[in-house]
């Protein structure tokens, strides 16, 4: 009898150390099911990014949250709430044929603030750089976006460029009508000649 509890005690820490070694497995098992969760969300949001689709005319702008150039927050689908939007996109802020552009559009602000538009200008520039753009005395707000997030939904990214060009939503953030490329002198004209034709349609 003394020799079979003996030998009980002796096989008991074998089986202690089998089930610890089952529930190592389960803990490298569950652990892996997470890692692998957590790949799958990744590819899956980064397949969101890669898969966005520019919007065209009908379409909304969807929202979005940026920086101004005074690096607060500003939102795509709040700027289009109370009033209709012209987007002016720029390949970068402060150079001749962007500050062309960017004049044209403070030179005749008054009309489009008269029709109900405000006006934005766009750019991949940090807000740092679109206020030193400000000294030009520009009127509106400048609208950061380094990723290229809103350039891209509107269609006008080229890689690591920006498309010259211009974007006319209506309140509520329906895109009306899009000008890429676009010269610059001529942007801030064709996107008022156009606002005004929507006046002597009505």
């Amino acid at each position: 009898m003394a020799s079979n509890e003996l030998g009980a005690e002796l096989q008991a820490p074998r089986r202690s150390s089998r089930l610890s070694g089952a529930a190592e497995e389960v803990d490298k098992d569950e652990k892996n099911k997470k890692a692998k969760a957590n790949e799958d969300e990744t590819v899956e949001d980064n397949d969101d990014v890669a898969d966005a689709v520019p919007i065209d005319i009908g379409d909304i702008l969807p929202s979005m949250t940026l920086k101004n150039e005074k690096g607060e927050d500003i939102d795509t689908g709040s700027i289009t709430a109370e009033k209709g939007v012209i987007l002016f996109l720029v390949p970068k802020a402060d150079t001749p044929g962007c500050t062309t552009q960017a004049c044209g559009f403070r030179d005749i602000w008054q009309e489009f603030v008269s029709l109900d538009y405000d006006v934005y200008g766009v750019s991949a520039d940090s807000p740092g750089a679109q206020s030193k753009w400000q000294t030009k005395q520009l009127p509106f707000p400048l609208i950061s976006d380094p990723k290229r997030s809103l350039i891209g939904i509107l269609g006008a990214g080229d890689g690591n460029k920006t498309k010259r060009s211009h974007f006319v939503l209506e309140k509520g953030g329906k895109l009306l009508d899009k000008q890429m490329p676009v010269k610059p002198a001529d942007s801030p004209r064709l996107a008022l000649e156009f606002i005004k034709g929507l006046r002597l349609s009505e």
